[in-house]
């Protein structure tokens, strides 16, 4: 039996865990198992930038023109000690140096080439910019995917790379015709395969998925592969609330559910898994399963195309409190044809996507995403529409496979009320797998935790 293993970055920073936990945790089941595998925890936010705070890292120093070769120097020390500190396990410490030094050597001489042509003013900017981008990303899940098999190979496994990075070719590959050429004659299973999280493709993969793009590796190994499971490795469980607001005692682990959740999840943050790395999965029929690295002996939740849950209930509470709450009120839209088909060509203009929609009368409340608030996009709307109301809020959803069951509502916005949380916009469709609130900023955390406990803890009696 063959499956593909994605490990997340927490995970890989703790490795004698994942050798323990995962890789070597069966000597019965040590091959035929394809990991895919992200960089070392923090390494690509120094990279890129961090994906929770927006704190510019390298990549920022070089699009405006700063000096970068101190930040990739700087970078370049902190994963040699990441190198010395995995000596113990069985990690060549100057092998794995030497292969930094080599990678780092040549994305500085790209770099430099690079920086010469946006000065040129030949190309375009933004494609010079992208394909920076693509370059620096590429280092992280290369170091960790090489001291990977470096370190089972000292421990008598049989491994074997396959770096995606493309680093040092220059081949005309989409990502999916990488990844095919890449599997041909390798034998997945009489050996480890470790995967660098990162795919080298004409269309960029982070052009296309941006941090998402190892779990997008990892779902295309997969739909190449067709294992009989696929993996996500990280170092929490898929549970009802988030634990840091609610506490890791206070929730309920998911178990089962189907990938039309994880797509509810991955709309307001809360990534399973990326939306674009699930969809082919759910499409090729392939079970993903989440777990703990650090509870293997725990079976996670299962994630398929075809489960609904026989008993009603809510699985998830989940939300943001980074959204922005935009509503447009003008007195010509009641009987309007098209009235908001107009409006979504200006958030489209905009590149603006909504998260939620509600409509009356005369307004239409749209939520989005707090970062894809301009002055120029609220401009062209209120130049165009009687009033415009933009309001900083938060978002929390109650999903699940099966929640079509009379008073969830009732008892969420009852939940809600006991604890003075008003609700200023509601939305739910008659597919009915998630209902969503939006409401004060200032409210987010103290409403998960009252839904959680509401719906999820004390779940109301059906049937």
């Amino acid at each position: 039996m063959i499956t593909v293993e994605k490990i997340g970055g927490t995970s890989m920073s703790k490795f004698d865990d994942v050798l323990a936990n995962i890789m070597l945790r069966d000597p019965k089941q040590v091959y035929g198992r394809v990991y895919i595998v992200s960089a070392y925890a923090g390494v690509t936010n120094e990279l890129l930038e961090n994906k929770k705070s927006g704190a510019p890292g390298i990549y920022a120093k070089f699009a405006s023109g700063d000096d970068y070769h101190g930040a990739l120097e700087a970078l370049l020390g902190k994963l040699k000690a990441t190198n010395a500190g995995f000596a113990a396990i069985g990690l060549d410490v100057k092998a794995a140096d030497d292969f930094l030094d080599r990678r780092m050597r040549e994305l500085r001489a790209y770099l430099d080439s690079m920086r010469h042509v946006l000065a040129s003013g030949y190309l375009r900017r933004d494609n010079v910019l992208l394909a920076a981008r693509e370059m620096l990303a590429a280092i992280g899940e290369a170091h960790s995917a090489f001291n990977s098999v470096a370190i089972l190979k000292a421990r008598g496994v049989k491994a074997q790379l396959l770096d995606l990075s493309g680093f040092d070719d220059d081949e005309a590959l989409t990502i999916d015709q990488r990844i095919h050429k890449s599997f041909q004659g390798v034998d997945v299973a009489g050996q480890v395969v470790v995967v660098t999280g990162y795919t080298k493709g004409i269309e960029g993969i982070m052009r296309e998925f941006d941090r998402g793009y190892s779990e997008v590796t990892f779902s295309k190994v997969a739909v190449e592969l067709r294992p009989a499971e696929a993996i996500i490795h990280k170092e929490f469980h898929l549970s009802s609330a988030d634990p840091e607001i609610v506490g890791a005692k206070n929730t309920v682990l998911v178990g089962m559910t189907n990938y039309d959740v994880a797509d509810q999840l991955a709309d307001v943050g809360m990534e399973a898994i990326h939306p674009k790395a699930a969809k082919p999965m759910e499409l090729a029929a392939i079970p993903l399963r989440l777990k703990n690295t650090f509870e293997p002996d725990h079976p996670g939740t299962l994630i398929t195309k075809e489960y609904v849950g026989t008993k009603a209930r809510i699985e998830v509470i989940a939300g943001s409190p980074k959204v922005t709450a935009i509503e447009i009120h003008d007195p010509s839209m009641v009987g309007t044809v098209g009235f908001d088909a107009r409006v979504m060509e200006v958030f489209a203009r905009h590149g603006v996507s909504y998260i939620l929609k509600a409509t009356n009368a005369n307004s239409i409340t749209q939520v989005v995403w707090d970062k894809s608030v301009t002055p120029s996009f609220i401009e062209e709307l209120e130049n165009a529409y009687e009033t415009v109301t933009v309001v900083p809020s938060a978002m929390v959803c109650a999903i699940g496979t099966n929640i079509a069951f009379p008073g969830v509502l009732a008892r969420a916005t009852q939940a809600l009320a006991e604890q003075r949380i008003n609700v200023n916009a509601v939305s739910q469709s008659l597919r009915q797998t998630s209902i969503q609130f939006v409401i004060g900023r200032e409210d987010y955390k103290r409403a998960v935790a009252a839904l959680n406990e509401a719906l999820c803890l004390h779940p109301p009696a059906v049937g």
